[in-house]
């Protein structure tokens, strides 16, 4: 371990005199790499390598992100009320460790997923199928071992069963996330993580994985193995017993380079791969640059929303906290009319042309289009300031157009696209009466996380990235009242809530099709959110790096879309 350590250090020091090596893939990013454990992966920095060192029971076939095909399972059952799972996996693979790969490693795998489950993981999407709630074992006592225990098991036969409490048609798209990936139980328990077994569960409950001994000294079952990680690069190797046969490419480095300038002409100059860009403008820099490679409008995989809070937490952000145009009431967007007057008065065509620079897609529905149950037939808010004047009237019983308001808006400081679109907000309402006042507030990222989180702020803009590819991930997560987004618009309705609730326990998918246009059409209707246009996205490469394009899918974490085995030069 210690000549590859030394040899990669060498390989990332002459990187600085020339162009990357035939045999290397290097790519710069802003973001560090928060962890490189599974069981605590929930974000795309950790995920786009731990995607690379460890696999899944099942993967996305091709490009698409609706068809499934196993990875480390080679084929699966499932029973006739869709609650029982059956994994029949794949022999002579081996972890990186050297030890073999058996059903042991995936059941200690989910077990400690479900043991676990802390907030910083992606863990509560598996709890919500296999125990029927989101919660661990100390914020939900209901919870036992033997639960855990039942729901996942290996069987007599050496196959991995799953028992779920009702059925989840989710729940196989949720098994294809890089943080449901297997871990190396005997090399987990030498480093002194959980022994797997029923006396030592409890004092695990809840543990933050980040910063955990096997994402120090990760072993998967992946094409490439962790060489060497410090504050500023990850250098990953080919895994010379991968089962799949060694991949073409040898070493893969993630560098850590802050600055966009920087990273921008390390790709001009073929010092790398490829970079975090940034958003669209800068592609001005880099079209007709000799050696590199566009891949542009890719769908985008994301959904943006404007929050409007209609339970708004934090008195700090209500001003007088009454209908006097000196504040809000803590109820200001629970009058439908508001929400309304909102929706009619944000200008998406010009938030397409001047952030989007004209890429961009107005959506019916916060939901990509390229996910099933996707309608583009259900009518959208168009920018409109004599629908906003009318629904503004009508608010508070006309009391509201009368007195004004002053409300505060916030978004991520440092994004400019998040700016530019509370600045229009801004504009258009204040040009509709003089009495209305909105104050935009920059805060940094994990202070704005943690105020959302527990419905403190009024307004913010914010999207989410799919965990698994079903509609449920966003539908459910933005529209019902135990969504993740809740505490940030606590909207509750109880027509949307039936109907996301009947979409979660029907297997078949025209019947959810159905369901889902019900769930837009409503959606349409209550006017939560702010449908913020989707931007279509872009990669720029070194135009030597093959395999990208061919098997470019938004599902996974990585800027390359695909597994670094399926790239050569």
């Amino acid at each position: 371990m210690r000549k590859k350590v030394l040899a990669s250090s060498v390989l990332v020091l002459g990187l600085a005199l020339g162009a990357v090596p035939a045999n290397t893939l290097l790519y710069m990013q802003s973001a560090d790499i928060p962890t490189l454990d599974p069981g605590a992966t929930y974000d795309t920095a950790s995920g786009a390598l731990v995607e690379n060192i460890y696999e899944t029971l099942v993967t996305y076939k091709g490009k698409s992100v609706s068809e499934l095909q196993g990875l480390l399972a080679t084929s699966w059952t499932i029973s006739g009320d869709g609650k029982v799972y059956t994994f029949t996996l794949r022999k002579g693979v081996k972890f990186h460790s050297g030890n073999p790969f058996t059903c042991e490693d995936a059941e200690y795998t989910f077990r400690r997923n479900l043991v676990t489950n802390s907030p910083e993981s992606g863990n509560w999407f598996l709890a919500e199928s296999l125990l029927g709630t989101s919660a661990n074992a100390a914020d939900d006592p209901s919870i036992t071992w033997n639960r855990i225990a039942r729901a996942v098991q290996c069987d007599r036969e050496g196959r991995l069963v799953f028992t779920l409490p009702k059925p989840d048609p989710a729940f196989l798209a949720k098994l294809a996330f890089a943080g449901q990936s297997i871990v190396d139980k005997k090399w987990a328990i030498s480093l002194g993580e959980w022994d797997g077994t029923e006396k030592t569960w409890k004092s695990w409950v809840g543990k933050d994985l980040t910063d955990s001994e096997l994402s120090k000294k990760p072993s998967g079952t992946g094409a490439y193995r962790l060489a060497r990680r410090d504050a500023n690069t990850v250098v990953l190797t080919a895994f010379s017993e991968y089962w799949g046969g060694k991949p073409k490419i040898e070493n893969v480095i993630f560098q850590i380079v802050k600055e966009q300038a920087t990273r921008i002409e390390a790709l001009k100059k073929g010092d790398a791969d490829a970079v975090e860009t940034g958003p669209r403008p800068v592609l001005a820099q880099l079209q007709g640059v000799p050696g590199l490679k566009i891949m542009d409008d890719i769908p985008n995989n994301t959904a943006t929303a404007i929050f409007m809070n209609q339970k708004i937490g934090n008195p700090e952000y209500l001003g007088s906290g009454k209908l006097d145009g000196k504040g809000i009431p803590a109820d200001f967007f629970a009058d439908i009319n508001v929400r309304k007057a909102f929706n009619y008065a944000f200008d998406y065509d010009r938030y397409i042309k001047e952030v989007l620079q004209g890429k961009g897609v107005k959506r019916t529905m916060l939901l990509p289009e390229t996910f099933f149950g996707y309608d583009p037939t259900i009518p959208t808010y168009s920018y409109d300031p004599q629908k906003a004047t009318s629904f503004f009237k009508r608010a508070f019983g006309g009391r509201l157009w009368e007195t004004g308001f002053v409300l505060k808006a916030t978004y991520r400081a440092g994004s400019q696209a998040a700016q530019t679109a509370m600045e229009i907000l801004k504009a258009n309402v204040e040009k509709l009466n003089p009495k209305f006042r909105v104050e935009l507030v920059a805060k940094p990222w994990s202070d704005l996380l943690k105020e959302s989180r527990t419905g403190g702020v009024p307004m913010i803009i914010i999207g989410w990235a799919p965990d698994y590819a079903d509609p449920d991930n966003f539908l459910y997560t933005f529209y019902h009242s135990q969504g993740y987004y809740h505490p940030r618009s606590n909207c509750s309705d109880p027509v949307l809530d039936k109907l996301l609730d009947q979409a979660r326990q029907t297997t078949d998918r025209e019947k959810r099709k159905v369901l889902y246009r019900q769930v837009g059409l409503r959606a349409y209707e209550v006017a939560c959110y702010i449908n913020v246009p989707a931007g279509l996205g872009f990669i720029v490469y070194n135009e030597k790096l093959k395999g990208v394009e061919e098997n470019f899918n938004p599902m996974f974490s990585n800027y390359f879309g695909t597994y670094f085995r399926n790239l050569s030069k």
